[in-house]
């Protein structure tokens, strides 16, 4: 599993289907190549000063190694943006949530973007 690092890479993902829980929001992108799964992170600086805001991503992250890999499709690509309430949420609630949210996604992958977004 790599890390999406670039830009043009968090924005591709963008146009592709999302759910939202509590703590966060799940988008994910499928691509044509062969590449592993990769996943970005980002939380906005509404959510809090810069301490803050890394401990919301560093949360993030064990959310993400604490999946089973199976959880995550192949040639996909995961973007987990940050909410607030990851600050003060319940670690296994938010495990429970991230399980749930790759649920849903894997329902909506099949339908196009407006279904899948919800418009």
């Amino acid at each position: 599993m790599d890390r999406l690092r670039q830009r043009a890479d968090f924005l591709a993902v963008a146009n592709g289907a999302r759910v939202s829980a509590t703590a966060f929001v799940v988008q994910r992108r499928r691509r044509d190549d062969d590449g592993p799964i990769r996943v970005g992170f980002t939380v906005t600086k509404k959510n809090g000063t810069a301490t803050e805001r890394n401990r919301i991503r560093r949360r993030l992250r064990e959310l993400v190694r604490r999946l089973p890999a199976v959880s995550l499709h192949p040639h996909s690509d995961y973007v987990l943006i940050g909410r607030r309430a990851a600050l003060t949420s319940d670690f296994a609630n938010m495990l429970g949530d991230l399980r749930q949210a790759l649920q849903r996604l894997d329902r909506h992958i099949s339908k196009p973007l407006q279904t899948a977004r919800g418009n």
